[in-house]
């Protein structure tokens, strides 16, 4: 399986990005051009926070706020569960079930954002990895099938 840092290597898309004083508004927008469930909140290079579709349908709707008159410092999760890039891709997809989000942040060892992960990426990689061992597997049966004959 590969580590974190391969996996945030691999990604192509530019992380999805706003700032706390941002309407929610533009936040949206911001998913949607990036076609993403969450965006980071930075206060300049700092993570401050994280808004997903999650608090939008829980903190905006529920209490009647309007996206385009509402900041996202105002909704946004504020405390923010993260990990480096250290951390292996099961200790990720166990805090993401713990905790019960799919989202997490990954910080460089200096505080700074290096990606976001998602509980799709997991899975992903997860798959992948099943079905390389799968194939490798089937190759060496069919070599010692080969073998024994």
């Amino acid at each position: 399986m590969k580590t974190l840092k391969q996996l945030l290597a691999e990604k192509q898309r530019p992380l999805a990005v706003v700032a706390p004083g941002d309407s929610v508004f533009h936040a949206l927008s911001v998913m949607a051009k990036h076609d993403v469930g969450a965006v980071l909140v930075l206060d300049g290079e700092q993570l401050v926070g994280i808004f997903s579709e999650r608090d939008y349908a829980r903190k905006m709707i529920l209490h009647g706020k309007t996206s385009k008159e509402t900041p996202v410092r105002e909704v946004m999760s504020e405390r923010v569960a993260y990990v480096t890039k250290t951390a292996t891709l099961q200790e990720c997809m166990a805090l993401m079930t713990e905790k019960r989000f799919r989202h997490l942040p990954v910080l460089d060892d200096d505080g700074t954002v290096a990606g976001l992960i998602s509980i799709g990426d997991m899975v992903k990689e997860t798959i992948s990895s099943q079905q390389f061992l799968i194939n490798e597997l089937e190759r060496y049966i069919s070599g010692e099938h080969h073998i024994a004959s």
